[in-house]
């Protein structure tokens, strides 16, 4: 394992030596740009196991990408060795379609601090809920970014992220309804503590998603990446491709439906992802938004 080949993977050039907010969000950006938000392992007969190790030879070696517990643990790994101030948190995703936080806790997202401030670094959550920039931890600020306005509230120790996005246009109207699309223009989130975590505290969470039939991750096949200017999903046999703001305060959201044939020739051009096994898609209605 080393800071050379994972910077080839994601493309950064920038300098190692500065441990300042710029250099974090360059280092963070290139690695959502290249590391797709994906459990494909789930659905073609992989197991996903959260050993650093495997995580680093999957997403650095393999070209892959991973879900949170993957992703940002490496991230972690590499802000650590760069010499920043990073640690991870746990945090309970809340699921609209129940309107309520989760009881498990199964996010995991990284603290960084730099000259005082605390930031939040999550590069693992995909769609249009993914962070661009690194979020100054503080209670009650609009921290506007391309994605759209992210904001923190905090009660009671308890941290809330929330996310207000723009309108939406649907040039293919057969999606006007669908259920990937958010219908609310604020979401919540996420909440969390700023108690420390390990990552043996997921080892649980990463069976039960993987595992259990009332998990969102058995019933929906993913792969997100974002891009320059959006992001691009594939979850089951359907293909979104989002572009921000392409006109004042609207946001373009392109759907297709794939064919079986098609979807290893999508991933492969869409995301760079090459399987070593045979993928098979899934999307139960419900549970995920972008």
């Amino acid at each position: 394992m080393n800071l050379e080949e994972y910077f080839a993977r994601t493309g950064y050039k920038g300098s190692l030596e500065k441990q300042d907010l710029a250099t974090l969000t360059d280092i963070f950006q290139h690695h959502i740009r290249a590391v797709p938000f994906e459990n494909l392992s789930i659905h073609c007969g992989e197991k996903i196991t959260l050993e650093l190790e495997h995580v680093y030879n999957k997403i650095v070696r393999r070209k892959r990408g991973g879900w949170c517990m993957e992703n940002n643990q490496l991230l972690g790994w590499v802000l650590k060795r760069l010499g920043y101030d990073a640690s991870f948190l746990g945090a309970y995703v809340f699921n609209p379609h129940q309107n309520a936080y989760a009881t498990i806790m199964t996010h995991l997202l990284v603290k960084v601090v730099i000259d005082g401030k605390a930031y939040i670094v999550d590069g693992g959550f995909g769609v249009s809920y993914q962070m661009w920039q690194p979020m100054e931890l503080v209670s009650g600020k609009d921290q506007p970014q391309v994605p759209g306005i992210f904001r923190f509230t905090e009660k009671n120790a308890i941290w809330y992220l929330e996310k207000v996005r723009r309108k939406q246009y649907i040039p293919n109207q057969n999606f006007s309804n669908s259920d990937l699309l958010e219908k609310k223009e604020c979401r919540k989130v996420y909440m969390f503590s700023l108690e420390p975590r390990t990552v043996e505290d997921f080892h649980f969470q990463c069976t039960y998603l993987q595992t259990s039939p009332d998990s969102l991750f058995t019933k929906k096949s993913i792969c997100t990446l974002q891009t320059t200017d959006g992001f691009r999903a594939l979850i089951g046999w359907t293909l979104t491709e989002t572009t921000y703001n392409y006109k004042e305060n609207m946001d373009l959201v392109e759907f297709l439906t794939l064919e079986d044939e098609e979807v290893e020739k999508t991933l492969k051009e869409k995301f760079d992802i090459t399987l070593d096994r045979k993928l098979v898609p899934i999307n139960v209605k419900g549970f995920y938004t972008i």
